[in-house]
């Protein structure tokens, strides 16, 4: 029931999230990009990066919640990493990096004219927010991280693995929605069918055929053969670290295979100083719409994103 992504189904999740195509590394490397509200001078803007195979419509409701809120006027940027949603999969036989995913995301803010932003990275994207903060530390103004963290729980990667290899061997439509939704059911349990199968969407989609295609390279996934559920994978603390000149706010979803808690409460006893926010009853991605959410996340952002504030210079000298 898979096919080759391109080109991609005309879903109703991306026909509302109208993009750019900005070039990143060789021109062979089309990056999409949502930019919502205006980009200026005055207040720095929210860069939102995806996880592992997910794409940019994981966050497609949070910068219109957000600027609902008094004291707010945010602009996002929105990206699909390489591999992902609409940005361009690399050629056959090519391996995906975070080191790469970072540098992209350095070219995006360079096009745009972008020198500092707050990074909001939910898993794998995360990591692209440590990575940058390692490679540019003063193009990083705060950083969220969501069920994100320098410990990677290898149960996530070994589950979006198995879960791909069950669909792709299912042979009918009917068969990997229900599939789906018993996957999905998972992460957010007591959620109707229609909203499980509103979430399927995000990842897969259906072509003018009624074939299920991946919105993702499966190259993402033979990348992930080596992991297995009792792996105990080198804790990255010294990444983690790179963030100590910057605002922070970490993120965890009760129900998360990305982070662990132990890792979890590790970072807030690390960074005392850090927001923190617990979802309770989702896994990951976190869907990000309760109002306490977004009220918890706007208070962060309305305290480093004004022009007025200190440079990160000066923060991290006077730290």
């Amino acid at each position: 029931m898979f096919k080759r992504a391109t080109p991609l189904p005309q879903t109703q999740l991306f026909s509302d999230l109208p993009v750019r195509t900005i070039t990143c590394g060789s021109a062979s490397t089309q990056i999409a990009v949502h930019v919502h509200g205006e980009i200026s001078d005055d207040v720095v803007p929210i860069v939102c990066l995806p996880g592992y195979v997910r794409n940019m419509s994981d966050f497609a409701g949070l910068p219109a919640a957000i600027n609902r809120l008094p004291g707010t006027g945010f602009s996002f940027i929105l990206i699909d990493l390489p591999g992902r949603g609409r940005s361009s999969y690399m050629g056959k036989g090519a391996r995906y990096s975070t080191l790469a995913d970072a540098d992209c995301v350095l070219d995006v803010m360079a096009a745009l004219d972008v020198p500092r932003a707050v990074l909001a990275g939910e898993g794998h994207g995360g990591q692209v927010a440590m990575i940058i903060a390692t490679r540019r530390p003063l193009a990083v103004a705060g950083t969220i991280l969501i069920d994100a963290g320098p410990v990677t729980d290898p149960r996530g990667l070994v589950r979006t693995r198995n879960n791909f290899r069950h669909l792709t061997a299912l042979r009918s439509a009917p068969a990997c929605r229900a599939a789906l939704r018993k996957i999905l059911s998972t992460d957010y349990p007591g959620e109707s069918e229609a909203r499980l199968d509103g979430f399927a969407q995000r990842i897969y989609a259906e072509d003018g055929r009624g074939k299920l295609r991946p919105l993702f390279d499966s190259q993402l996934i033979a990348q992930l053969e080596q992991f297995e559920f009792d792996d105990v994978l080198e804790p990255q603390w010294q990444l983690f670290d790179t963030l100590s000149h910057v605002p922070l706010m970490i993120v965890r979803s009760q129900l998360t295979d990305q982070v662990r808690r132990a890792s979890f409460d590790e970072m807030v006893r690390r960074r005392r100083d850090a927001a923190t926010l617990v979802i309770s009853d989702q896994g990951s991605p976190a869907l990000l719409e309760d109002a306490e959410e977004h009220q918890a996340m706007a208070a962060f952002l309305r305290d480093i994103c004004r022009a007025d504030e200190p440079d990160v210079g000066d923060r991290a000298a006077s730290a």
